[in-house]
């Protein structure tokens, strides 16, 4: 087992404030992974966003194969049905991602900050921290609390 001086404690910003209760650790901590998992969703509406705007693109070369082909009826339909089509009433993918990131992202991240900043001094993962503290093995070269 490889050893190393230890230092105890997840270190400046990840430390409890005073006077703050496990309970309070743990919801700021839930509204935190909650947010996490928004973030996860975020990321996956920007792929979608790419997604549909890639497909859209390609359907350039499909218009023109069809023709191409002599499937100018076919090619008609394309062009006129689905290239360039609302993926919703009124929206294409960008204005979709552009109302989820004012309406719902945005707000989310003020209140889980604000929410932080009011009981934990703004402190992030802090109940990740003490877990870590925790679980660590004190004096082991790759348990070691800070970077």
């Amino acid at each position: 087992m490889a050893e190393t001086r230890d230092e105890s404690g997840a270190g400046a910003g990840h430390e409890r404030p005073p006077g703050v209760g496990d309970t309070t650790v743990e919801a700021v901590g839930a509204l935190t992974e909650a947010l996490e998992t928004v973030e996860r969703a975020r990321g996956h509406l920007y792929a979608f966003h790419q997604l549909t705007g890639h497909a859209d693109l390609a359907l350039d070369r499909a218009v023109e194969l069809l023709r191409m082909a002599g499937h100018a009826r076919q090619a008609d339909l394309v062009q006129h049905e689905i290239l360039g089509r609302n993926v919703i009433p009124g929206c294409w993918t960008y204005q979709v991602v552009e109302a989820y990131n004012s309406t719902y992202y945005q707000p989310f991240v003020d209140v889980e900050a604000g929410v932080r900043r009011d009981l934990v001094a703004g402190r992030r993962h802090l109940y990740e921290a003490e877990m870590k503290e925790a679980r660590r093995t004190h004096g082991h070269l790759d348990h070691t609390p800070r970077p």
